[in-house]
This record gives C-alpha cells, structure tokens and sequence, in this order.
C-alpha cells in the first residue's frame, strides 16, 4: 500500500510502499477515502509531542471502508466508519472506570503512538471505530473526526454561557460557531489580526461578530474556546470574560502562557484545559451532527501532497479544513 510516513521530528514526510496490514481479532481493516489534516500533526511533525512511534504514519481524521476484520469485530464489511484520534484505552484505571478514558495512561493515540490515516488501508480496534452521518460525503466526514470532536468536547466544558468567543478560527471553530449558534448563542469570532478573508468567512457562518485577537469583543463574553496554539490569548481570553466565565484551551499543545495579574482570574473565573476525547463524545457530537446539519467546509489534496497540505495549514492558508484523498 502507498503511505505517506513521518520518520522522526522536523523531517518532511516521505511517500512509501509497505505492506497491507493484516487484523487480530478485535481489529478492522479500514480502506481508506479520506483523512483530515489536522494541526496535531504540525506538532507531531514539529516533536512538540512526546515519545511518538517512529516511524508513523500520521492521521487521525480517518474515512473508510471496512475491507477485513478480525474475530469479534462488530461493523460489517462494507460498511463506512470513521476512526478518531483515540484509538485505545486500557479499559480498567480509574479514568476509563470513572468515565474519563480521554485521560487513560496507557491510551494509544490514532497517526501519534499507532498507525494512522495517511495510507490507503488503516487498522483499528473496531471499539474505537464510529459509524459516519449519510448525509456528509468522504471529505466533509473527515473533519468531524477530530475538528468536530475535540471542538465539541471544548464546547461543551465552556458551559452553557449566551456569549462565546473563538480564538483561531479553523476547522474546529468552523463547526462549532454553527453549533453554537443552532443552540442560540452569539458567536464572537478571533484571528490573526488583519486576516480578512478568515473574518468575512466566519461572518458568512453566523458570528455575529469577527475581528483580530488584538481587538476586544463588542460585549463581555461568557466563555472563550481558545484553538490557536498560542499562550499569549490566554491573559487576552480572561480579560474579556464576566465573572465566573470560563476560558478553554482546546489544543494538546500550546506556547508558554505569560503572567497575568491575579484580578484577571479573580471572580470566580476558570481556566481549563481539554485532553482528547471519549468514545462518548464521539456518540454524542455525530448524532448532533446528523441532526442540523453542519456546513464542512474542506479543502482536499493528494495523498502525496501531504506536505504541501500541512504548509498550507500553517501558514492560515486553509479555510475550514485540509483533508488527504487517499484513493488518488
């Protein structure tokens, strides 16, 4: 099979011909349509994550076909699943038993600790695989795998506040600014200070209103999702909450955040991070999914343009989300 494969930090990717991988009972074997870009990968690529598998095929917004499963698996052949960025978890800590398997120490990760996307065949534990909205082509699917499941889970940890600010808008404020605003809440939506072209498109979504991360919102805001990799919006965040507001960092990696003064936080305001995501989550935000529906606004390339792509995403050059087509 063709694979695009990452063989260790700040290396370009390479395309590569390796062997069709073979189940084990409890597996699936996944041919693969389509697989989102994420900015994950720009900090795998960059070793911003610790103790990856090397070499590994990245990828974690994965669309495909099951072509063979092993002994227990439960979807059928033929049938289209999508495989998120959890992949496993040990099923018995205290996380996995409490409900928190996002936060299992031996979970293994999708393109990060195992195998992922950027290939024509992906395997996967079949627990760890979801059935995928009709409604949503290969390429409009792909991003709801992590976009739209790490934004929701960020989404929903923010509260249930009437104002929401958005710092980076990408492929995950882009789904979850039309969520929000299916549930009646105004959208304050934050960019690279003068990039346009992102404030027209996320006005064009329903914010009700888009400006650079320099700029103040035009009322206080009830909670912040923060996307953007960037400390520095955290302080920036704060500043623009009420009281008891709540600030959320979606990324798995972000720059340092600078000193603030103790009064930014004072008011019972809130600080926190989200790590991964749940087999429940996953249940939840496609069934939303299905439901609305949302708008995917997806740029696709090459499976051997996966480098082009990941430039691309981070130089802002993406509107919405960048997603590999791996059938050609």
């Amino acid at each position: 099979m063709r694979a695009i494969v990452l063989d260790g930090p700040r290396r370009a990717l390479r395309l590569a011909t390796l062997p069709r991988p073979s189940v084990v009972p409890g597996q699936v074997l996944v041919q693969v349509r389509a697989c989102g870009v994420c900015r994950t990968d720009i900090h795998l690529v960059d070793g911003e994550l610790p103790d990856p598998k090397q070499p590994v095929i990245p990828g974690h917004e994965i669309v495909g076909i099951v072509v063979d499963r092993g002994e227990g698996a439960a979807h059928e052949l033929g049938s289209r699943v999508g495989i998120p960025w959890l992949g496993w978890t040990c099923g018995h800590c205290v996380y996995c038993l409490g409900g928190r398997e996002n936060l299992c120490p031996e979970a293994q990760f999708t393109g990060y600790r195992r195998d992922g996307g950027y290939a024509e065949y992906a395997l996967a534990d079949d627990r760890y695989c979801f059935a995928l909205p009709e409604r949503y082509g290969d390429i409009e699917a792909a991003p709801l795998l992590c976009a739209g499941l790490i934004g929701y889970r960020a989404y929903r940890l923010a509260g249930a506040g009437r104002t929401l600010g958005i710092y980076g808008f990408g492929a995950a404020a882009h789904l979850v600014t039309q969520i929000a605003i299916a549930q009646g809440r105004r959208v304050f939506a934050f960019t690279r200070p003068g990039d346009a072209a992102t404030q027209t498109f996320a006005g064009q979504l329903g914010a009700a209103w888009a400006g650079g991360s320099d700029e103040a919102p035009p009322e206080p805001l009830d909670a912040a999702l923060i996307f953007a990799p960037v400390g520095s919006l955290v302080p920036v965040a704060l500043a623009a909450l009420v009281p008891a507001g709540t600030v959320v960092c979606a990324g798995i990696h972000m720059s340092d955040i600078p000193g603030f003064p103790y009064r930014q936080l004072w008011g019972e305001r809130v600080i926190r991070s989200v790590a991964n995501l749940t087999r429940r989550d996953a249940r939840e935000f496609l069934a939303l999914a299905a439901a609305l529906p949302l708008s995917v606004h997806a740029v696709p390339y090459r499976l051997s343009a996966g480098n082009a792509a990941l430039a691309d995403l981070r130089a802002g050059a993406v509107e919405g989300a960048a997603v590999l087509t791996c059938g050609s």
